[in-house]
């Protein structure tokens, strides 16, 4: 599908247009990381997602891919997280467009009451975010939509969990998905 919004940014340099994050390559996945305007810290689920994203970057940009996350939190907030958790990958903040609402992973509180679309169906139990890996292309100057993945269909792109399938006992998580999970820096804090 053609992007023909003129969505912008904003990063470590000033505002950006989406055709910036491509970063001078010829395609383009976002991460929509659950980070909202009033949110203290991001997802955990969505950090530990982000705790694979940095070391890929060099690889990706050899195949004319580039990685950028993508939260509507002010960029400030998501620059302090970004510090505090290690990461080194690019993060932008939305929060002055429509792109997280365009691409249904973010609600207002009337699509939150009265049902919302995420993973191309309807959902009646969105929070306010959501996450999505999105996959971009330029062509002869157009930037087009060519992917979405949402919910469980994110797992494969998550380094751990594969490693975590690969173990004797698996995910280990008796029925209950993810109420094991901290971001890194709070094992130890409990």
């Amino acid at each position: 599908m053609p992007v023909t919004e003129d969505y912008r940014f904003e990063g470590p340099g000033g505002e950006v247009s989406l055709a910036d994050l491509f970063a001078g390559c010829g395609q383009l996945l976002v991460y929509h990381f659950m980070f909202g305007p009033t949110w203290e810290e991001g997802c955990p689920s969505c950090s530990f997602w982000a705790d694979n994203f940095d070391g890929v970057g060099m690889h990706l940009a050899h195949r004319d891919v580039s990685l950028a996350a993508v939260s509507r939190a002010p960029f400030a907030k998501l620059d302090e997280y970004r510090k505090r958790m290690g990461w080194s990958f690019p993060w932008y903040s939305s929060g002055n467009s429509s792109f997280n609402y365009d691409f249904n992973v973010s609600f207002s509180p009337e699509q939150q009451k009265n049902g919302a679309t995420y993973n191309f169906a309807p959902a009646a139990n969105t929070g306010d975010e959501m996450p999505r890996l999105g996959a971009f292309v330029k062509e002869d100057g157009a930037i087009y939509h060519t992917y979405s993945a949402y919910a469980r269909g994110l797992d494969v792109f998550n380094g751990a969990y594969q490693l975590l399938d690969l173990a004797p006992r698996g995910r280990d998580e008796d029925g209950q998905p993810m109420a094991w999970l901290r971001r890194h820096d709070r094992y130890d804090a409990e």
